[in-house]
């Protein structure tokens, strides 16, 4: 249940064969870690198995943790369209486990997400983990996925936090 004190958002970095998440929690403007990890879709699998795999663990933690809000981190475009296509394939799966759950789902750029953490939109991968571990005040160190969903939903915590002050929410 969300109050004016408290919410859940749950992270997201889709990929095909690997999908991070992270569900974090505002209490008062406290950031606190709830979850995070990484869904293995399995290499031997085909691709619809894989894509299933995704759908159905994004629903399993969307009941299990009862996030208020979804973060997603939007497709990188790289230079093999094939696979940017499974990408956007991958986060379709996850973006579907969200709408069934009737989970409001709010998408990011990889870019904005490394500038409210890092301050920067080129930030590499490491330093966004640094950063996430140094938000959440957690030593634990995750899959760089995980921490990339971590960082997706600290990312929208954040931009919520700044809309709410600006009136526009």
């Amino acid at each position: 249940m969300e109050s004016s004190q408290e919410m859940m958002v749950l992270g997201l970095d889709p990929g095909s064969r690997v999908t991070g998440y992270g569900v974090v929690r505002e209490r008062s403007g406290v950031l606190e870690l709830v979850a995070a990890g990484v869904v293995r879709t399995g290499s031997e699998n085909d691709f619809p198995t894989r894509l299933g795999v995704i759908y159905t663990a994004v629903a399993e933690l969307i009941g299990r943790l009862a996030p208020i809000e979804a973060a997603v981190e939007n497709v990188f475009v790289s230079k093999n369209a094939g696979t940017a296509l499974k990408l956007g394939q991958a986060r379709g799966a996850a973006l579907a486990a969200c709408a069934v759950a009737g989970l409001p789902v709010f998408s990011y750029e990889p870019t904005i997400i490394k500038k409210s953490l890092v301050g920067t939109g080129r930030a590499e991968k490491s330093q966004v983990a640094f950063m996430v571990g140094r938000v959440l005040s957690c030593r634990e160190t995750f899959a760089l996925d995980a921490t990339d969903a971590l960082a997706a939903a600290v990312c929208h915590l954040n931009q919520r936090r700044l809309r709410r002050l600006c009136g526009t929410q």
